[in-house]
């Protein structure tokens, strides 16, 4: 049997804690956000999880909060430099929408509208995603344990620090080496650094799972 990593492993921890709940929850989808500072392993950890659940016989697929900009990355990146009080989850991101989205979800809508912002090109489209025969919703993303309407919160404990080797491996838009992108993390650092008292799991930097409530 293959050995499991340390994300695959997590998620097998928290799996086995909430799969009853979930089949219990008959008529309606389960929700679950899973949140952390860049380069967390909130990607990794997202499909750990699906794979997880679909051991399990539960179908499953991930939202991304990056999709729920109100600005394109490149006007983001201007409005961050033009306005420092623009970093964060309340003017930045469209959480009302994401909300909203998972309230149409968990009520038994087939089909959900999702924004789609490409990081190279910047354009904006809504797309129809169909989410019949889906389960379970999971919403990943930096700030997504403010979300309201979730039934289980993870949250990944590994501050910016933590995660340099990892940014050093996918150096998107070169934010390793840019200072003003430094001082970002470091800011939401801040902003985040309360949300895992927000959280039902927190999973640790050496990825092992606590269970919070």
């Amino acid at each position: 049997m293959k050995e499991l990593n340390p994300h695959e492993q997590a998620a097998s921890v928290i799996i086995s804690q909430i799969v009853d709940l979930i089949k219990a929850k008959k008529e309606k989808r389960y929700t679950i956000t899973l949140s952390g500072e860049s380069g967390c392993g909130k990607t990794e950890t997202g499909k750990a999880l699906v794979n997880e659940l679909g051991r399990s016989g539960v179908t499953s697929l991930v939202l991304g909060q990056d999709n729920y900009f109100f600005l394109a990355p490149v006007a983001n990146d201007t409005m961050r430099k033009k306005d420092p009080e623009w970093l964060g989850p309340h003017k930045e991101v469209n959480l009302k929408l994401l909300d909203e989205t998972l309230v149409r979800a968990m009520n038994g809508a087939d089909i959900i509208d999702v924004p789609h912002i490409d990081y190279n090109t910047n354009v904006e489209i809504i797309e129809k995603v169909s989410i019949e025969g889906f389960k379970v919703i999971i919403v990943e993303g930096t700030y997504t344990s403010l979300l309201k309407h979730v039934d289980t919160k993870i949250f990944i404990d590994a501050d910016y620090k933590d995660t340099l080797k990892f940014r050093k491996l996918r150096n998107r838009g070169n934010e390793v080496n840019d200072p003003f992108v430094e001082n970002i993390l470091e800011t939401e650092h801040k902003i985040i650094a309360g949300h895992k008292f927000l959280a039902d799991f927190v999973i640790t930097k050496d990825c092992d799972v606590i269970s919070v409530k």
